[in-house]
């Protein structure tokens, strides 16, 4: 389904929260995306005719609820290019990351001390391993970014070193909008023999990701970003490090056997998900992969990359507006934006009161917020393949009157 202005006007019926609010510009899709129909009816289906726990009934509606959620399993095995036993369904990206952060330490060898991140990490990208370098005493090192909004690969040939344990780094900047070259870098951190980790958060519903193509160790992202539900995320890992990795939370569901002293663990993916698991959710996740792949996510690449080319070449109409976007084929369809002498949370409420939705501030990533020189934040408009030229025209002539008003 090659798509145009028109097929997606149309598409946009496939999504309610279109219906119930009417003239709705919704430019914030970087934050969580909106929920065809097709996805909102599979949970509800699912929690009408097969709600069960998994794992624990021999009963007949039992084994379909486990059907349906090693199924959804099998369906983003298929979407990353993983193996099943290679998917671990957590509540988001950031609760994959943070199990990361507690369960590496045991793979690291002795002589590795150091993790680098880069400065354009997400807070869920930061934090988790800024308290693991405080506990293991390691070293904390960042990748700059250029004035270019893009990576400074030279800065990291600099910094990855032998010593360097983990790197965790984004695919896609949740501000920038920036596409780091996640193949180039995994090269270069395997050559150290580095643990690498992506957070995929912003990049999974924009492009193609195969695991195995791109060499990585460890991935995550979130559902909710991609179509599906709030509360299911997944954390993909190579299976030779997922069963060398101890368990993150220990309770039903994980074990093999348990005494009064001792426990032993389940194998990969169980040993990993303690507990009853969100099972619509896995259900919802499923689904809305399998409405990705009918549209075509190469039909989706191509109509965002015309809406990113139409917004920068819009936005760049304002006066003195400051841009942080990289540019065309070096971005998704995410701009972030201040127009000088105005603050970001003035412009985001004017544009609500025109049912426009931004998103305004730090982003979640406040020291690169201090490494761009902007105290207040910024806007940031991010868009999706339901997002129309006109939604565009909107936000930039309401930016145009917003900053006339302040003059």
């Amino acid at each position: 389904m090659e798509l145009n202005n028109n097929i997606v006007k149309a598409l946009k019926a496939d999504f309610p929260i279109f219906r119930h609010n009417l003239g709705l510009v919704y430019l914030d899709n970087a934050a969580t995306s909106q929920r065809p129909k097709q996805v909102i009816d599979a949970v509800a289906n699912f929690t009408e005719r097969d709600n069960a726990n998994v794992g624990r009934g021999v009963y007949s509606l039992a084994e379909r609820s486990m059907k349906k959620y090693e199924g959804a399993r099998k369906v983003v095995s298929n979407f990353i290019g993983a193996n099943q036993e290679e998917i671990i369904f957590t509540k988001n990206t950031t609760e994959s990351l943070n199990l990361l952060s507690y369960t590496l330490q045991s793979i690291i060898p002795k002589n590795k001390n150091e993790i680098l991140l880069t400065e354009m990490e997400h807070h869920s990208n930061l934090v988790p391993w800024q308290q693991m370098a405080k506990r293991e005493r390691f070293n904390l090192i960042f990748v700059k970014v250029k004035a270019d909004f893009t990576i400074d690969m030279n800065d990291l040939k600099n910094k990855l070193t032998d010593k360097t344990a983990v790197f965790a780094f984004t695919y896609v900047s949740n501000v920038l909008g920036t596409i780091n070259p996640v193949g180039e870098i995994i090269n270069l951190a395997k050559s150290k023999g580095t643990i690498t980790v992506i957070d995929a958060a912003q990049a999974i519903q924009h492009l193609p990701v195969d695991v195995k193509e791109i060499g990585c160790d460890f991935l995550a992202f979130s559902g909710h970003k991609m179509l599906g539900p709030n509360g299911i995320g997944v954390l993909y890992g190579r299976k030779e490090l997922l069963e060398k990795l101890e368990p993150f939370n220990f309770g039903g569901g994980m074990i093999e056997t348990v005494g009064f002293d001792s426990t032993t663990w389940a194998k990969i993916p169980e040993k990993f998900e303690a507990g009853t698991q969100n099972i619509a959710g896995a259900v919802g996740l499923a689904e809305a992969i399998s409405y990705i792949k009918k549209i075509g996510l190469e039909n989706i690449v191509r109509w965002e990359a015309y809406l990113l080319k139409y917004v920068l070449k819009r936005l760049r109409e304002i006066p003195d507006i400051k841009i942080y976007n990289p540019g065309e084929n070096k971005s998704v369809p995410l701009v972030s934006f201040t127009l000088p002498g105005i603050h970001p949370h003035d412009v985001a409420s004017l544009l609500d009161e025109k049912k426009i939705a931004i998103r305004a501030g730090h982003m979640c990533a406040m020291p690169l917020m201090s490494s761009l020189k902007a105290k207040g934040g910024v806007c940031r408009a991010s868009f999706s393949f339901y997002n129309t030229f006109e939604d565009i025209d909107a936000l930039v002539d309401s930016l145009k009157e917003i900053q006339e008003k302040f003059r």
